[in-house]
């Protein structure tokens, strides 16, 4: 299959959807919490994304796989004036993140649990001031390598949501993926990336939270790349 149909046919960049059995008070959240904070992208058509949210937002954020949610949430709540869309679709994940918006729900956040390509399908163009991919699985053996997330087709989708001059921001410690991208990115001719020495590509994000994942690739010796890409 190529990696255009790959990608159209969706769900093909991520892996389990479902790891340990849930806690009572998390399977709870995902009951009673998720859907006060879900998308239906499946519904009606969307004009204007800002209007998804319960706080007043002037610009739009998604972040794509958000993991346990550290980015995320200390963007949501370092940025009140700008709405955001987290997506990931594996439950335990989803289940951590409610777990810390419980009670006190962000009006600025909304979520989704299942394959990022809908929601972006469902956008409307240049709708969207950013894109964050961070530490998105690396799916490491070449054989898989199509299931990676980013790609000609998924790039098209960027493109086509983001504004002009909107931001596509990338992290990862797997060299090989990094490389991908730009080559990717660079191939694709609408995204301009930002970089200008070492120090812009080595250094983390500004008011950069970390993420566990971060954490893990330390640990085990790695470093990690953070590449901006703005629409051209």
């Amino acid at each position: 299959m190529s990696d255009n149909s790959q990608h159209q046919a969706g769900k093909a960049f991520f892996g389990r959807r479902k790891g340990k059995p849930l806690r009572d008070r998390q399977a709870r959240n995902l009951a009673e919490v998720l859907p006060a904070l879900a998308l239906d992208p499946h519904g009606s058509a969307l004009q204007d994304p800002r209007a998804l949210f319960a706080a007043e937002v002037g610009t739009v954020r998604l972040e794509i796989g958000f993991g346990g949610g550290e980015h995320l949430l200390h963007r949501v709540r370092e940025n009140p004036e700008i709405g955001f869309i987290g997506i990931e679709p594996f439950v335990n994940s989803m289940a951590k993140l409610l777990g810390q918006v419980e009670g006190s729900e962000p009006p600025n956040l909304r979520l989704y649990d299942d394959d990022a390509v809908t929601v972006l399908d469902w956008l409307p163009d240049a709708s969207l001031d950013h894109i964050d991919l961070l530490y998105p699985d690396p799916w490491p053996k070449r054989r898989h390598w199509k299931r990676r997330f980013v790609s000609s087709v998924n790039l098209d989708r960027f493109y086509r949501v983001l504004k002009p001059g909107g931001r596509f921001c990338f992290a990862s410690d797997i060299d090989s993926y990094i490389n991908w991208t730009l080559l990717h990115c660079r191939d694709h001719g609408g995204f301009d990336w930002q970089a200008r020495s070492s120090e812009d590509w080595l250094r983390p994000y500004e008011n950069w939270p970390g993420t566990r994942y971060e954490a893990k690739a330390r640990r085990e010796g790695r470093s990690s790349a953070y590449l901006t890409f703005v629409k051209v």
